[in-house]
């Protein structure tokens, strides 16, 4: 008996020695963080958050792969709970909603494959890309409504996913299902950052147009008789519709679909027609915005540029301020062009549409001049937009009798030069200057930056060596004299305290590798200063001083899609001077508003690989069949004696000529677009205004 004690004693022993050790080697340490998160988490498993549970979601959310306010079964105050737990701050969050993006189900899109019992829209796509002639269509079958957790989504009548915007959440699960990305998650930042790519819907108009407004859609509300929401629709890529519908040049319409019949569509006119709408009724229309985010927002320069880029950083929840160097905001809207064709009543009341969005003006303010870099970052602004445009706007608003060096050190090449040829006093631009780019004039400025006291000078040119402009010249007394040239380099950032430049980085283009120089003055060899984006530099965690200098970085706004590939200042389709069209400037606002948010949030600005460009393979159509031919409408001109009285030589589309013209649209997606049969031209019969004749549209 004693033996069996024994025994078992050493048998419980040895057991418990060995859960000890297996308890040690084994542990499962739970961090605390992820384990407060998850008791935040209301426990609803319902996978709206695109995880597998609460569980997954709160060890997401203390990795930094989900935000604070992820689960959308919660509100707000879990978000505040959970942002408290990870020691953010918790700012608040817009409603993502489902958004299909195809124009044609399949009951009314030209059929290539059949199904075959196949009743799963991922089993569809991997036969044969699906069913439809066009490459990236709805196929119809209802996995998205199927998947959907909150029974937000319907097969509507046309074969397309309609979505119930009260119920959805925005959860994405339809997003991940769907293998053609047809239905996507949409907001208003979603839809402001977006660059439009090859997986998606898109019209050869809304592709032609440099601010990618949805042409297609605003001409279906005007044919509907719903001009406010033409108005919001064109709002959401245009801030200017009055001014853009009088002075574009309609490269949209070059690419029109109707040519292959007729005429392309008076797209900008329609344009106008519905501007117009909204400043006869008195009453703004405005697109939506994000929730407020509370940060504060610098642009300089009151241009069309500046003020789009305001107008989308307030779309975007932040609160911009303009500061204007003259009197008067619109730029060279005020004189480069007639007031018989933009008269400034027009002007003016585009003007006080980006007032209305909550863009605070401050007209008569210069940066360098009576504002600093460092003034403003010490005000509490986030970020600053440089916008102040290329020669012509600096010469409408200061006859040559001024240099510009917004920030000190910042300058211009022909400004260094002239600076030179006038004699007097000169500037000191400190000991180590960039030079950028310039040709052989860089090498007359390097000999200016010399006189003026300048040690060490270094030119960066892009082009690799054997192109560079320095045949003939001996580089060996160039480096002797304190002058180094670097070829195949492109500056990608520059950085600086206060309102000094202290460093500029740069990407040799071959093999991509960076180097930092010191740098006191960056001389830039272009007719305006690129759009630099300055935000604060990360401060150490440590550094409490609050009278230590402002450290701050700047790069430019991210390149059009044309050149998203290109690398550094003055790439290939970077501007050197003023935009050609004000429509290409509302676009470069947009951009520049888009790097600003991404760099406030720690982003890095970069596109898609799938972007549109005018490289991109799209499938496309060459000819339209079953659409008969109607006459575009012409716009009512005012008589050369009347002008006084019409103060605009175009008058403008009447109610009954823009529904005509709408009528016209197409309505196109990637390859598809309204037909017309035979028996249905009698529902579209309309008489000409110019003639007795019965037309078709």
């Amino acid at each position: 008996m004693v033996i069996a004690f024994i025994i078992m004693g050493a048998l419980g022993l040895i057991i418990g020695i060995g859960l000890a050790i297996a308890s040690k080697v084994f542990y499962v340490f739970i961090d605390p963080k992820i384990e407060a998160v998850e008791q935040a988490l209301p426990g609803a498993n319902c996978g709206g958050c695109g995880l597998p549970g609460c569980s997954a979601n709160a060890e997401a959310i203390v990795a930094g792969k989900s935000s604070a306010s992820s689960c959308v079964a919660g509100g707000p105050d879990i978000a505040i709970e959970i942002a408290k737990i990870m020691g953010v701050a918790a700012e608040a969050k817009e409603p993502d909603i489902a958004r299909p993006g195809c124009y044609y189900g399949p009951r009314t899109a030209d059929l290539k494959y059949l199904y075959e019992g196949i009743n799963d829209c991922r089993a569809a796509a991997l036969i044969s890309g699906g069913m439809k002639v066009c490459t990236i269509g709805c196929l119809g079958l209802g996995t998205c409504a199927k998947a959907c957790p909150f029974n937000a989504i319907t097969m509507g009548a046309e074969g397309l996913p309609v979505v119930d915007e009260v119920k959805c959440t925005g959860c994405g699960t339809c997003e991940r299902v769907c293998p053609k990305h047809i239905i996507t998650l949409s907001s208003v930042t979603r839809r402001i950052l977006r660059e439009y790519t090859t997986e998606e819907c898109t019209t050869p108009c809304q592709r032609s147009c440099p601010a990618g407004i949805n042409i297609r859609e605003y001409i279906r509300q005007i044919e509907t008789g719903n001009y406010h929401r033409a108005v919001q629709v064109i709002k959401e890529r245009n801030p200017f519709p009055a001014i853009i519908g009088r002075i574009c040049p309609r490269p949209c319409e070059t690419d029109c679909r109707r040519k292959f019949i007729d005429e392309p569509v008076a797209i900008n006119f329609l344009k106008r027609y519905a501007a117009d709408f909204e400043k006869e009724s008195g009453k703004r229309i405005l697109p939506a915005k994000a929730p407020d985010t509370g940060r504060k927002i610098a642009v300089i320069g009151g241009g069309i540029e500046g003020l789009s880029a305001a107008f989308f950083t307030a779309r975007l929840g932040h609160n911009p301020t303009v500061f204007e160097a003259t009197p008067r905001l619109g730029g060279l809207l005020n004189s480069a062009i007639s007031s018989y064709r933009l008269p400034h009543e027009i002007l003016d009341w585009d003007l006080g549409g980006i007032i209305a969005m909550g863009v605070d003006i401050r007209t008569d303010t210069a940066l360098g001049k009576n504002l600093s870099l460092d003034a403003l970052f010490r005000q509490g602004f986030d970020g600053v937009y440089l916008s102040t445009g290329g020669w012509d706007s600096r010469l409408a608003r200061d006859p040559g009798t001024h240099v510009e060096m917004p920030v000190t050190g910042l300058t211009l090449l022909v400004d260094l030069i002239k600076l030179d040829q006038a004699g007097g006093a000169k500037p000191s631009f400190g000991p180590e200057v960039v030079i950028a780019g310039g040709g052989r004039l860089a090498l007359k400025a390097a000999g200016v930056l010399k006189k003026l006291g300048a040690q060490k000078i270094t030119i960066l040119f892009r082009e690799p060596w054997d192109h560079t402009p320095v045949e003939g010249v001996n580089i060996r007394e160039l480096e002797e004299d304190g002058i180094e040239i670097i070829a195949g380099s492109g500056i990608d950032r520059i950085f600086g305290e206060a309102d000094r430049l202290c460093r500029v980085r740069y990407l040799q283009l071959d093999t991509l590798s960076e180097k930092t120089i010191p740098a006191q003055a960056l001389v830039l060899a272009s007719g305006r200063f690129p759009n630099f984006i300055f935000v604060k530099s990360q401060v150490p965690p440590d550094s409490h001083d609050t009278d230590a200098p402002v450290r701050w970085e700047a790069v430019e706004s991210y390149k059009r899609p044309e050149f998203s590939k290109e690398i550094g200042l003055f790439a290939k389709g970077d501007l050197v001077t003023d935009y050609t069209a004000a429509i290409k400037a509302i676009a470069g606002g947009r951009r520049g508003a888009v790097t600003i948010h991404q760099m406030m949030y720690g982003i890095e600005p970069k596109l898609s690989d799938q972007v549109i460009t005018s490289r991109s393979r799209l499938q496309d159509v060459d000819h339209v069949e079953n659409v008969p031919a109607g006459s575009r409408q012409l716009m009512p001109l005012c008589a050369p004696k009347d002008l006084a009285a019409c103060k605009e030589m175009e008058t403008g589309f009447t109610e009954d000529m823009a529904h005509t013209e709408a009528a016209r649209c197409l309505q196109c997606g990637l390859i598809c677009y309204r037909k017309i049969e035979a028996a249905d031209h009698a529902a579209y019969e309309t008489s000409s205004p110019f003639t007795n004749e019965v037309i078709y549209i």
